[in-house]
């Protein structure tokens, strides 16, 4: 099984190869990088925004290599609920058979430090590591696992996200089914 992931972020890459082989236990699945363009800010700071640079990022791997049985777009953004800085991501899955399919991941409320550096215009990536100390935060455990000391990471959420996202694909229930 070819797939084709829209990023070159070890942990979107590793995540995707988590849910793919969940779901499909048994299968000989490659995990294929692919710059792709999300259409939208570096920094996506709505539900829709973020959605929408998920569903490009796709849409794009999929024009770049035709090739493949999935496409998948991972996008990271953040939103301000009640005075509250919330980080999420949406996940788009792709079939060959034209078939797409979409999660989004839990909210996480992020410190009040982050949202005061995110205010002032830094990435949350830049943001997260300058309040807890790190150095490039979003290519390993992220927000939720410097949060939650390591017990969720980003890694671990993006995978559990993308297997949701997997679902309709594998499950008879629905009547896109690659079954």
């Amino acid at each position: 099984m070819k797939v084709i992931v829209a990023s070159q972020n070890p942990v979107k890459l590793a995540a995707t190869r988590q849910a793919f082989t969940t779901l499909f236990d048994g299968t000989d699945v490659e995990i294929i990088a692919q710059s792709a363009e999300s259409g939208v800010a570096d920094q996506p700071v709505s539900d829709a925004e973020t959605r929408r640079g998920a569903l490009n990022r796709a849409s794009n791997a999929s024009a770049a290599q035709p090739d493949a049985d999935f496409w998948v777009g991972l996008e990271g953004g953040i939103e301000v609920i009640d005075d509250q800085l919330m980080a999420f991501a949406w996940m788009h899955v792709r079939g060959a058979n034209g078939f797409v399919s979409q999660a989004r991941t839990p909210s996480l409320p992020l410190p009040p430090g982050v949202k005061a550096l995110v205010d002032q215009g830094l990435e949350l990536g830049e943001a997260n590591d300058r309040v807890f100390r790190t150095l490039n935060s979003k290519q390993g455990g992220g927000a939720f696992g410097l949060l939650t000391d390591g017990k969720l990471t980003r890694e671990s959420v993006y995978a559990e996200t993308v297997l949701l996202a997997l679902m309709p694909f594998a499950n008879e229930l629905y009547p896109h089914s690659a079954l």
